[in-house]
């Protein structure tokens, strides 16, 4: 499993309407990429954005990359919307799960 965090701050000037559709948008389109396992997006107290994104492997993740939608709104938003951001992309070495009746699963190692 691959797992991209993208952290931004806004500058002061965007349009958080126009930021609002965009972002609408690319989370819509995301979700119907194959090998998405899960796309969230957070805010911070301190006003930085978060988006935590789940592919299956690194080649769903190259083809979302290079999506041509998501390539424009990436240009878009360097333009536009964002004073800085930092992308980190992450593969999964193990990970665990709980939950409530169910305890706790074995490790699962990727």
């Amino acid at each position: 499993m691959i797992i991209v965090v993208f952290r931004a701050r806004l500058r002061p000037d965007a349009d958080m309407a126009a930021l609002g559709r965009v972002g609408e948008r690319m989370a819509e389109l995301a979700k119907s990429v194959p090998g998405l396992i899960s796309y969230k997006d957070y805010t911070a107290e301190d006003g930085e954005n978060v988006t935590v994104v789940e592919f299956a492997s690194e080649p769903e993740l190259i083809a979302w990359r290079e999506q041509p939608e998501h390539v424009q709104a990436q240009e878009r938003a360097r333009r536009e919307f964002f004073a800085d951001y930092r992308i980190q992309v992450c593969r999964v070495e193990r990970s665990y799960h709980f939950a409530v009746g169910e305890g706790r699963s074995a490790q699962t190692r990727h």
